[in-house]
């Protein structure tokens, strides 16, 4: 299994929910507004033996007219075209931005022509009935009728090696995955699990929706994957994307 982290840089966000970028050489997390988080923004390609699977999309921003997710993947010697699926553990903004592309006559079409979504079917009604303050409902619309989309329900398993389990903690239907591959295995929590500090800290999240959950939830992976060696990818986390860091 190959694990490529695909930052896209990192950011503050503050009450807003605004994603501004934030240039660690010349920026100071004092000047930003009260409150501010400072988070790194980083989807994952991981190589198996039979798939090419991207994890959450992105913020969706694009440079010099391309999706930077496309863009970051041709930088690993991957094309768009080669991943096989696509992994969503929520919809929030900054997670789904790269669900899809908008097109010169103002319509959407998903950013992996040849991949097979993953999206839990409760999520993408959540994310519609919460609105455009957390969701990007416009480009999301796109995933409700496109048959590259598979609606999962609850928890379970894909192709016999894929595991996942609806979490709940940061929103209702957030869900986590763990992905077992020729005795490596990978472990992706989302916003659950978004950084490596959390998991070894007992924090409670102020924009979790069941922090306490989130945080118990955190001891719980964290435990099992010391165990079991699971590799953790951290969304968030500046420093350390994936944990063992790899050699």
């Amino acid at each position: 299994m190959t694990i490529l982290p695909l930052s896209e840089g990192s950011f503050t966000i503050d009450g807003t929910k605004q994603f501004v970028p934030f240039n660690h050489a010349s920026d100071e997390l004092a000047k930003r507004p009260a409150g501010s988080l400072l988070v790194e923004i980083q989807p994952f390609v991981i190589i198996t033996t039979s798939d090419v699977i991207v994890v959450d999309t992105g913020l969706g921003f694009t440079m010099d007219g391309q999706l930077q997710l496309h863009k970051n993947l041709e930088a690993n010697g991957i094309q768009p075209g080669q991943v096989t699926k696509v992994l969503m553990s929520h919809l929030h903004k900054d997670h789904a931005g790269g669900v899809a592309q908008k097109m010169q006559n103002g319509t959407y079409q998903l950013s992996f022509t040849n991949a097979t979504y993953y999206v839990q079917q409760a999520e993408l009604e959540y994310a519609f009935q919460k609105g455009a303050s957390s969701y990007m409902t416009d480009e999301l619309a796109v995933l409700k009728a496109s048959p590259q989309v598979n609606f999962l329900r609850g928890s379970g398993i894909i192709d016999n090696y894929i595991y996942y389990e609806i979490s709940g903690g940061h929103c209702p239907y957030h869900q986590v995955f763990r992905i077992e591959d020729e005795g490596d295995v990978a472990f992706f929590g989302g916003d659950v699990a978004p950084q490596l500090q959390q998991m070894k800290n007992r924090i409670v999240a102020k924009y979790d929706s069941d922090g306490k959950k989130s945080m118990e939830l955190r001891q719980l992976w964290w435990q099992l994957g010391q165990q079991q060696n699971w590799q953790f990818l951290f969304y968030h986390d500046i420093k350390n994307p994936v944990w063992p860091k790899q050699h």
